[in-house]
């Protein structure tokens, strides 16, 4: 695991994190070196760090003394591509640990993620419970699920027996595929606006980006992470996050990950902060990324505050 730098715009610190299994993942920082928290944003399946943009913006302005990283996935934006068998969210957990061990090897953090970058914090904390009050001090899940992703919206598409057919086509003809996702990103466009946002008017800018974030990822690496969201189920860990501030968030209108697993991921939660953002789908961060500012900096405040220092401490000693 090693750390290079590279150059960035003004105020953005950006560099290359090397995992475990030498996959180069591309890191931005932004916000003091030696902060006194770093948050770590998490983006989800297909998107890029790109789609923190408006959300890091308005939470720099509220609250300027955290550091804020952000990275992308393996196989996503400009981090590197890797062996199709390592694209799950197991080893986006294991990714997520490298990151912090390069960028935050010290000091208290907190995880923010949304849809599967919701579901790697989820399994971070499976795979680290130790860290859990220690280490991570807060959690945001946003448009996200502990499991059941097939059993409700769009997920439901994930059981159709065309998912295998299109794995197996991809794994026989990238290109082929690759071209083919080209053509049905234009012909079902108004599908993909109607999945990811709700029923507010969203500016043309938004939408750029989100179908520049989509049009960029390998249809390998599009169609190889089904499998493990097929599969994905962290509800034995979602009681452990009670020991830290937790704020789960998600849109009235996501169809990708409807509210009810919002509801869920927060029954099993004490003292969790459950907020629906009227009229917002799946894309609530593009959509209304003030809104979801605003309950980050609440629970960031909670995660700095005396209780958790002290719930942090007597886990260390424990």
């Amino acid at each position: 695991m090693s750390i290079s730098s590279t150059t960035a715009k003004l105020g953005e610190r950006r560099a290359r994190v090397s995992t475990r299994d030498g996959v180069a993942l591309a890191i931005r920082e932004s916000g003091p070196q030696h902060a006194a928290v770093t948050v770590v944003f998490l983006h989800g399946h297909c998107l890029s760090t790109e789609s923190w943009t408006f959300v890091t913006e308005a939470l720099a302005a509220q609250y300027p003394a955290a550091k804020i990283v952000s990275y992308d996935h393996r196989g996503h934006g400009e981090s590197q591509e890797a062996a199709a068998a390592t694209y799950t969210i197991t080893q986006l957990g294991h990714d997520l640990h490298d990151v912090l061990a390069a960028v935050a090897p010290t000091g208290p953090v907190v995880l923010v993620g949304h849809s599967m970058g919701g579901m790697t914090a989820i399994t971070y904390a499976g795979l680290y419970a130790h860290e859990i009050g220690t280490r991570i001090v807060g959690i945001a899940l946003i448009a996200t699920a502990a499991n059941g992703l097939a059993e409700a919206g769009y997920g439901r598409l994930l059981q159709n027996p065309i998912v295998s057919w299109f794995q197996a086509a991809v794994r026989k003809s990238p290109a082929a595929m690759r071209r083919a996702k080209l053509a049905a990103c234009k012909v079902f466009a108004p599908v993909v606006r109607s999945a990811e946002f709700g029923n507010r008017k969203v500016s043309p800018r938004v939408l750029a980006l989100a179908n520049a974030m989509h049009n960029a990822t390998s249809i390998v690496t599009m169609a190889t992470f089904l499998s493990s969201f097929m599969t994905y189920d962290e509800t034995a860990t979602m009681p452990s996050l009670s020991a830290i501030p937790t704020l789960v968030l998600c849109g009235t209108a996501d169809l990708m990950t409807p509210p009810s697993h919002s509801v869920a991921m927060a029954a099993q939660v004490e003292y969790s902060d459950l907020v629906m953002v009227d009229g917002a789908g799946h894309s609530v961060i593009l959509e209304q990324p003030a809104q979801v500012a605003d309950a980050l900096v609440r629970m960031l405040t909670r995660a700095s505050g005396p209780d958790c220092a002290g719930a942090a401490r007597l886990a260390l000693v424990a």
